[in-house]
């Protein structure tokens, strides 16, 4: 083995050898030296090598020379003329998908760089006080304790579903490059909600495991994930494609259900208990990032209702009376899945909250997707009880994140609790 000490003493560092006078060098043993090389050897080897050179040179030639340069230009339709605007369609469009501009959705473009303005990471928000009341022994209540450990481990599952569902599905059936291009943006959101929920958990020192894997046993979070996961699994088959009645359902349908239901309702109990017991001034590090996860969901749910809508009026015969009552029908058991996960969540008051007044919001928040999508309100007169959560949402009635960043955090594992 090659030992750097041996190798450094028998190294002489050339600024080093100008700098120090030189000691005449002892007498060296004579050694055998090697026989020199022929000169036919020395020929012999260079043509190999030339030959090899060549021989690869050759090769690449000849696959180039083979290069169906044809069928390349007729997959990029050569000379085809330059895309319209009215060649741009949601789905099922026939214009070059690689071509960003003319935009035809300017909404979506909008939506894109308001994603990007609004960039965040996890680590740039102080845990410490968290970590502070989390190991303390009476800093939380058991009620509490509960809502942070339930809450982490249904969205610490629920963005990576969304995001499967964006990467392995929507973009590949969605044909307008704008869209696209915020679906993309959205798909790194959700790795970014992930990480927040890893962070967290790593911070105060939870058992990973545990919360990871919350969707495989515990019920009320289970049926949800269940749910979302049932609404993704034909839209992922490569077989999968658009250019029916029926697929075309199939994808609105997968819209509605990831967009109103997991993003728009799924994730509302769980918002709501956390920014709450941040305006209590407990767990507030917890509260910052899911602060700017709602922020970032509300744009993807507002982004997925234009797609909805756009497909709607591009597609008249997609939406029959019939699909219109499966869709509120999906809206309701999605409605019916979050109140019970706020029972199991919440078993008692807390936080000036209690699952009959969470009913009462989720009720609200439902007949706001159904509107939003032009169905019928279910539940007259469903009122909001959390009028904060609206002015949450828009976070600059709030605070500047950008002023709120922090250059100084400390996960879990770098404190010391003696």
């Amino acid at each position: 083995m090659l030992n750097w000490d041996d190798f450094h003493e028998d190294t002489v560092d050339d600024e080093s050898a100008a700098a120090e006078p030189q000691k005449p060098a002892p007498a060296a043993k004579p050694t055998a030296q090697p026989a020199a090389p022929e000169p036919e050897q020395v020929r012999e080897s260079a043509s190999r090598y030339q030959v090899a050179d060549e021989d690869r040179l050759a090769r690449a030639r000849k696959s180039l020379d083979e290069l169906d340069v044809a069928a390349g230009l007729e997959e990029l339709e050569m000379g085809a003329a330059r895309i319209e605007v009215d060649d741009k369609k949601m789905i099922n469009a026939r214009a070059d998908l690689n071509q960003l501009v003319p935009f035809k959705y300017e909404w979506a473009w909008q939506k894109y760089l308001d994603g990007s303005a609004n960039h965040w990471m996890p680590q740039e928000v102080n845990m410490n006080a968290d970590i502070a009341l989390w190991k303390s022994n009476d800093g939380l209540t058991e009620d509490e304790r509960r809502i942070v450990e339930r809450s982490l481990g249904y969205f610490s599952t629920a963005d990576s579903l969304v995001a499967n569902n964006l990467v392995l599905a929507l973009y590949r059936l969605i044909t307008n490059p704008e869209c696209r291009q915020y679906l993309l943006r959205q798909a790194f959101e959700e790795a970014i909600h992930t990480h927040a929920y890893q962070y967290c958990v790593e911070s105060l020192g939870m058992d990973e495991g545990e919360v990871f894997n919350m969707y495989r046993e515990v019920p009320s979070v289970a049926a949800k994930s269940a749910w979302s996961l049932k609404h993704t699994q034909s839209l992922a088959r490569p077989d999968f494609h658009t250019g029916t009645p029926e697929t075309d359902q199939e994808l609105l349908r997968n819209l509605i259900a990831f967009y109103c239901v997991t993003e728009g309702i799924f994730f509302y109990c769980g918002f709501s208990q956390i920014l709450s017991m941040g305006r209590r001034n407990k767990m507030t590090g917890v509260a910052e990032q899911f602060q700017y996860i709602l922020r970032d969901e509300s744009m993807h749910l507002n982004f997925g209702v234009d797609m909805i809508n756009q497909i709607k009026i591009e597609n008249p015969h997609l939406w029959t009376a019939e699909f219109q009552d499966e869709v509120t029908q999906m809206i309701i058991e999605g409605t019916e899945l979050e109140i019970a996960y706020a029972r199991d969540s919440m078993p008692r008051g807390v936080l000036g909250m209690n699952a009959a007044i969470m009913e009462e919001y989720l009720h609200f928040i439902c007949n706001r997707r159904l509107a939003q999508i032009g169905l019928k309100e279910q539940y007259p007169g469903a009122d909001n009880p959390f009028p904060w959560m609206s002015e949450i949402i828009d976070l600059r009635k709030e605070k500047n994140f950008f002023e709120t960043r922090v250059t100084e955090y400390q996960v879990g594992g770098a404190l010391s609790w003696d």
